[in-house]
Order: C-alpha cells, then sequence, then structure tokens
C-alpha cells in the first residue's frame, strides 16, 4: 500500500470522487490525525493521511 500526507483529506477525497476514483470506506480520525483510502486504477490501496498539528513534510 501506498501511504502519502496530504493537507486537506476531506476536500481531496471529494474532488478525487467527483473525477471517478474509488474511495474505500469512511474517513477514520485518531488524536495524530485523518486517514482516508482510495484505490489506484490497478487495484492497489492509497492510503491518505491528514496529520494533526504537524508540519506539512514535502
Amino acid at each position: 500500500m501506498f501511504n502519502y500526507q496530504v493537507k486537506n483529506l476531506v476536500e481531496l477525497l471529494d474532488i478525487l470522487k467527483k473525477e471517478g476514483v474509488e474511495v474505500v470506506g469512511k474517513i477514520e480520525e485518531y488524536e495524530y490525525g485523518k486517514f482516508g483510502w482510495i484505490m489506484d486504477p490497478e487495484g492497489r490501496k492509497i492510503e491518505l493521511w491528514e496529520p494533526i498539528d504537524e508540519p506539512f513534510l514535502n
């Protein structure tokens, strides 16, 4: 599985869904951030993570 750090998970998932990307499950929230998942065209699951109170890593 690939894992990417993102800035605005809710907005990103909305945009991806409108573009036809398969969103998997619901957003999960923990004290260290929010997580969401999508599937790529080859069927690989991709995890998207929006950290809480942490600087965005480039």
